[in-house]
């Protein structure tokens, strides 16, 4: 990708500065030309005028005459050869300026030593070589300022895009608003700015004005007639977007959004084809992770790293990312092979299913994983591995205990055996104060973790977060399919809320707190604000387009109304990192787990909730 955004193979004229035929961009530099030559004959006759004392006579004179049809000659043919006339530059523009500048200097060199070899009878004092470059500048880069300056006012009057207000008055909406006026093609054109700092009151950029607070966005839609918001605020919160955006829904204004600023800034300012629509991404949240990649290289770079669960949503984006960071080896583990079949495609671009990098296996199989670990002997374990539908593990308690309990002791055990450097388990809010069966089987699953960092060489750690926006299973796909299929969407509580986060936040956090993480803690990371369930239908209906009912079912067994991140008396630890606090939870001797492999449902609940209970 070339520096300016642009693919070498397009055409200038097809540029997002507007579409020219060849024979139309001839005629504009042919004029430009013209008219910077004009500029220096008019400095070159004004330099005399005012050097030969104000005498009118002066006009009469052919050598004037014939100085500023050199003047104007030398700046054309340098201007040609290297100036601003072969490449095609935004008006008024920093480039341009520069370039003109430069081809004024030169040309202003060249006539200098015109006026030093030409005799005393020329009429062409050697000051005014020096003094007629100068001037020459400041009239050229006057007649460009004037011609940007009446376009941006003539289009702000006369828009022939849709007409938008930017919200955000800041380095992205100043530039968007530019970019705009000056895009021959835009589909929007800016006809406000509205921003929330007082200080920027009376800016006016390129004739577009900010013209009040986001909280006078009824008054300037009407009075402007404007159809759009652009919302140019990249570090803009989740909680700011939603109330924009039922502000836009209330007046009937459609919004759209910049990108984050670090997709932009790689490529070009931002223009009016990077406006998108608002997603669910931006309504639940985005943040930019910032991370110490030093601590994750020296973690896992060169190490032998392995994954269970790579399967899934967590595990095949836990994989992605820790390839990044150049681990001598990546294993992904997991017992459905499409699953690793669809990690290893999105991984590599192929999907062969060859390679001692794929581990096909169970994580309840306690010999099997021995096996395998003993041979592989990675140095650090990322465990995804689990079972995590709440209203079906809530029939099928047993079945947790195996997968989430007993899984995690068989790859505890292995990874222990095998020597691991690092053991990261990941877990899930539902396990502070828990009131399901799949928050049991995880709090007892951090128990056994603590356990293993008291008892054994390594680092063990858990990772505690929330709902992952999009994960397979999670009530995103489930909606979307409702909506898909014309409805009803079902929501279990009106009031119901959880946290949420996007996959790439959660695993770039989650490789973050194996890097830091202290040993035996649980790392639990900051979801933010939680958001209520029946607005994230509401949204994702909304972007639809369609009408679509809501039905209530009812909070379901073991389900709360809103999560929390923590246990209650747990104590909140400091781990220089931002998004990252610290618990301590108390250990789970192995030995002491009671065996329930024959156990009724009922006995299964029980067994679990009366282990989370005791310390």
């Amino acid at each position: 990708m070339p520096q300016n955004g642009l693919d070498p193979s397009t055409p200038v004229s097809e540029s997002k500065f507007g579409r020219r035929s060849p024979a139309r961009e001839a005629v504009v530099r042919g004029l430009w030309i013209a008219t910077d030559s004009a500029c220096w004959a008019v400095a070159v006759l004004v330099s005399l005028f005012t050097r030969l004392a104000v005498n009118p006579d002066l006009f009469a004179q052919a050598n004037a005459w014939l100085s500023a049809l050199i003047a104007a000659a030398l700046h054309a043919a340098v201007g040609i050869l290297t100036g601003p006339y072969m490449v095609r530059h935004m008006r008024g523009s920093f480039d341009e300026v520069t370039s003109v500048v430069k081809t004024a200097v030169i040309a202003g060199a060249l006539f200098v030593a015109v006026a030093w070899a030409t005799p005393a009878d020329m009429l062409l004092p050697r000051s005014v070589a020096v003094l007629a470059p100068a001037l020459a500048i400041v009239l050229m880069l006057a007649v460009r300022f004037t011609v940007r300056t009446y376009r941006a006012q003539r289009m702000a009057k006369n828009p022939s895009g849709e007409k938008v207000i930017v919200l955000g008055a800041g380095l992205a909406g100043r530039r968007l608003v530019h970019n705009m006026l000056h895009d021959d093609q835009a589909q929007f054109t800016p006809v406000a700015l509205l921003d929330d700092d007082r200080s920027k009151r009376r800016l006016k950029i390129e004739g577009v004005r900010v013209m009040g607070t986001r909280r006078d966005l009824a008054s300037i839609a009407e009075a402007t007639k404007a159809r759009y918001v652009a919302v140019a605020i990249p570090r803009a919160k989740p909680e700011l977007l939603r109330e924009i955006q039922q502000q836009a829904r209330n007046l009937g204004l459609q919004i759209k959004m910049l990108p984050p600023i670090e997709e932009w800034m790689r490529q070009s300012d931002p223009s009016s084809t990077d406006l998108r629509d608002l997603n669910l991404e931006d309504l639940l949240g985005r943040r930019a992770v910032q991370l110490d990649q030093h601590a994750i290289s020296e973690h896992i770079t060169g190490k032998v790293v392995l994954v269970t669960g790579a399967g899934g949503s967590i595990g095949s984006e836990l994989c992605r990312q820790i390839s990044a960071f150049h681990p001598a080896r990546l294993v992904m583990l997991d017992r459905d092979e499409s699953a690793l079949h669809a990690a290893q495609l999105s991984l590599t671009g192929r999907a062969l299913l060859h390679g001692e990098d794929l581990l096909l296996a169970d994580i309840r199989n306690d010999d099997t994983l021995l096996e395998h670990f003993t041979e592989i002997k990675p140095d650090v374990v990322f465990h995804a591995a689990a079972l995590k539908h709440l209203s079906l593990l809530e029939r099928y308690p047993a079945e947790a205990w195996k997968t989430n309990v007993l899984g995690t002791l068989n790859v505890l055990d292995a990874a222990a055996r095998a020597g691991v450097g690092t053991f990261v388990n990941i877990s899930t809010d539902k396990a502070a104060s828990p009131t399901s069966v799949l928050g049991y089987s995880k709090r007892v699953a951090e128990r056994l973790t603590a356990h293993y960092a008291a008892t054994q060489p390594g680092r063990y750690v858990s990772v505690r977060f929330g709902n992952v926006l999009g994960s397979r299973g999670s009530v995103i796909p489930a909606f979307t399919e409702q909506i898909r299929q014309g409805g009803p969407v079902t929501v279990t509580h009106p009031d119901v809320e959880r946290y949420f986060m996007l996959i790439p936040e959660a695993c770039q956090l989650v490789l973050q707190a194996g890097a830091i993480g202290r040993d035996g803690q649980v790392m639990v990371l900051d979801m933010g604000t939680p958001v209520k369930i029946v607005d994230v239908a509401r949204e994702l209906i909304a972007l639809s387009g369609k009408q679509i009912e809501i039905q209530f079912t009812g909070l379901r067994p073991g389900e709360k109304l809103t999560e929390v991140l923590f246990t209650d008396g747990e104590n909140h630890l400091e781990t220089g990192h931002p998004l990252m606090t610290a618990v301590a939870v108390p250990a789970t001797n192995p030995g002491h787990l009671p065996a329930l492999h024959q156990a009724r449902s009922a006995e299964v609940t029980h067994a679990l909730r009366a282990h989370c209970l005791t310390s």
